[in-house]
């Protein structure tokens, strides 16, 4: 029988403590990887810039708070039915510290800041365009993974070299396998209507409601719903929105300046009330505001 041997540290306190349950699922070593910086906090847990010491590349790896193994199997499972999306993180790995249990989400390195932190100022037409078909080529394959995000807003698409724009933080992301349990999922101001009525059913329709919200913002440099602070009013401000909508079409979105009729289209589609009638990701693309514009066309798969 072998000398047992003692259980090295972590690179620069990688690892943390948690628990020490035996886990059955085979997980890469936290081991391999070398802390570099603090890149900040996620849903779930802390995100820190590290090293691969066997390849020496730079990832990014987000340490799970408290770990519950099926959340990070569904975190990790629905990044990697992702892979090749050119708008999503891409996955490389499920990290542990066998010592104490702890377990680490390691993904490509994203050299920039997120949509939020580039929103201090109104985004042109044109600009809003492109960003908005990288964001919709992203969700769309979300949902084409069989997945659904739940938590899309401007803290969760980070912006890398060029302007190319990647999905993050897939902590509240699921398999589109409704009735959901959780009470509340995703941010309040992007929480589609039927999230905020109380459904338990409810489908991809979710992100393309936050989708829509994300573009208002662009577009005004401001939060749709930025004043809201609780449920209820954040439901009678989407009713209001559903009535002024149906009655008056774009010019419900008082905030928006001048934009052209196919855009004013889109954002009517994209925040339609009812999920069965609002437009999807894949249709979304389809729409002539995107047609119009060859040059600005930005690569996507889909």
């Amino acid at each position: 029988m072998a000398a047992a041997t003692r259980k090295r540290r972590a690179p620069d306190s990688l690892a943390g403590s948690g628990n020490k349950k035996r886990r059955r699922y085979k997980f890469g070593s936290i081991y391999e990887y070398e802390k570099l910086e603090a890149l900040g906090e996620g849903t779930y847990g802390v995100v820190v810039k590290a090293r691969h010491l066997p390849s020496g590349d730079t990832v990014a790896v987000k340490w799970i708070r408290s770990p519950d193994l099926r959340a990070v199997v569904r975190e990790a499972g629905c990044l990697a039915a992702c892979r090749g999306n050119p708008s999503v993180v891409q996955i490389r790995d499920v990290a542990s510290d066998e010592a104490t249990g702890d377990l680490f989400l390691v993904t490509e390195l994203v050299p920039g800041p997120c949509l939020l932190d580039r929103l201090t100022r109104r985004f042109s037409e044109r600009e809003t365009r492109s960003l908005m078909r990288q964001l919709l080529c992203g969700v769309a394959g979300i949902h084409a993974a069989g997945a659904v995000h739940r938590d899309v807003k401007p803290e969760n698409v980070l912006v890398g070299p060029g302007g190319a724009l990647k999905i993050c933080d897939f902590g509240m992301a699921t398999p589109i396998r409704p009735p959901y349990t959780e009470e509340r999922v995703g941010s309040l101001w992007y929480r589609s209507p039927e999230q905020l009525m109380g459904s338990w059913c409810y489908g991809p329709g979710v992100d393309v409601w936050a989708v829509g919200c994300v573009m208002v913002e662009l577009l005004t440099g401001e939060p749709l719903f930025a004043h809201v602070d609780t449920e209820d009013d954040m439901l009678m401000d989407v009713l209001h929105l559903r009535h002024e909508i149906d009655s008056e079409g774009l010019k419900a979105f008082k905030c928006l300046p001048e934009v052209s009729p196919d855009a004013g289209d889109l954002q009517c589609g994209l925040l339609c009330f009812q999920e069965d009638e609002r437009l999807t990701a894949a249709e979304a693309l389809r729409h002539k505001w995107f047609v119009q514009d060859q040059e600005t066309r930005d690569p996507c798969s889909l």
